[in-house]
């Protein structure tokens, strides 16, 4: 093993000179090597500038506008009081990323890449929202050193068990971007893992009940439990009963953090809930939930992960980052939230591989008996 690290190592010093690389870039085999790698690496650089550009087309409404047909930078400049040529430039950067097309009469038109954006359940939000994010990683060291407040920290306050009463507008921004969000991982986690037979289902932190409707919804004689916090209850009584399904679903309010979790669930979710606290809080609820559920019961938990041994992009990086600046939680391998699993108690550990890890990994395991 320390040959091969040093090895390794060597190897990398190599490249790491300046010579090493006009070297390689002569060479057949080397040139597209080298002209590979410096694509990528230019892509990591410019890719702040890339997002802000996303950023730009959805804040303004640009992406939604270009659906009712091609408009000129001249137009779109003058709507957004921005010069024509600095338009040109924004809608020039948006053919660039795929997300526009430039025609033949110099106008831009919608590509098939920026329609999807808008067809993605809470996509647009969810990149309006990025802004906070973005904030906080200005400084990546401070956010690393743990030196200053992030605007992530506020922006989801009552996550973290913070004292008093919730303001209503607060559980709602949170309920608000939460449910949009929820739908795809709601789709993905039941084709990796459908829930079939279960009698009584129950989300924990289950917000609006995005992921209990689509439950309900693919299993027609289940009943659920939606249990969350008091203040969510209101948005979620209001979206289940226009969904038609409140008479099959039961609200309970309350914090898992205060006691244990109501009984009576032969099937347990905890959807992007553990990714939101630290070791002792999941080991503690994970406990809980074992107390709730009856012999055989089941639990899913499905969030973004890590990739563990083979770090992996979205897990590793985007939600890694997201949730440092939340100021709480961190995210976890499917393998080792299967380890805090067994430490509850749990066995029968099934762990899918995801359909798309950036929207998330999901495992089950079971109570003996």
């Amino acid at each position: 093993m320390r040959r091969r690290a040093g090895l390794t190592g060597w190897i990398n010093r190599q490249i790491a000179k300046p010579g090493f690389q006009n070297f390689a870039s002569a060479l057949p085999f080397g040139r597209g090597m080298a002209r590979r790698d410096g694509a990528e690496i230019f892509d990591l650089l410019q890719g702040f500038v890339a997002s802000q550009v996303l950023g730009a087309l959805v804040e303004t409404g640009i992406l939604r506008a270009l659906l009712d047909g091609p408009r000129s930078a001249e137009a779109l400049g003058f709507r957004h009081d921005v010069p024509a040529d600095r338009m040109d430039q924004l809608l020039r950067a948006g053919a660039a990323l795929g997300l526009l097309k430039q025609r033949r009469d110099g106008a831009y038109a919608l590509a098939r890449k920026g329609a999807a954006i808008l067809g993605v359940p809470g996509l647009d939000n969810m990149i309006r929202h990025n802004a906070e994010f973005y904030a906080d990683m200005a400084d990546p060291m401070a956010l690393l050193r743990g030196e200053r407040d992030t605007r992530l920290a506020r922006f989801w306050p009552y996550v973290f068990g913070v004292e008093g009463e919730v303001a209503p507008e607060v559980a709602d921004r949170y309920s608000t971007l939460m449910a949009e969000s929820q739908v795809l991982v709601a789709r993905d986690t039941l084709k990796m893992l459908p829930i079939k037979g279960a009698q009584t289902v129950m989300d924990v932190g289950g917000g609006s009940g995005v992921f209990l409707s689509e439950v309900l919804r693919r299993n027609r004689a289940a009943r659920g439990i939606l249990f969350d916090l008091p203040e969510v209850m209101p948005q979620a009584e209001s979206r289940l009963t226009q969904l038609g399904l409140r008479e099959r679903i039961e609200m309970r309010g309350g914090s898992f953090r205060d006691g244990p979790l109501p009984e009576g669930a032969d099937t347990i979710c905890l959807i992007r809930v553990l990714y939101d606290h630290a070791d002792d809080t999941v080991s503690d609820l994970l406990r809980k939930v074992f107390v709730a559920l009856p012999l055989g019961g089941r639990l899913i938990v499905s969030e973004p992960m890590s990739g563990g041994d083979v770090p992996e992009r979205a897990g590793d990086v985007y939600f890694a980052f997201y949730t440092m600046a939340m100021g709480t939680g961190r995210v976890r391998s499917q393998a080792r939230i299967a380890e805090m699993c067994r430490g509850a108690g749990f066995e029968n550990l099934v762990m899918p591989r995801p359909i798309r890890p950036f929207i998330t990994t999901a495992l089950s395991c079971r109570k003996p008996g």
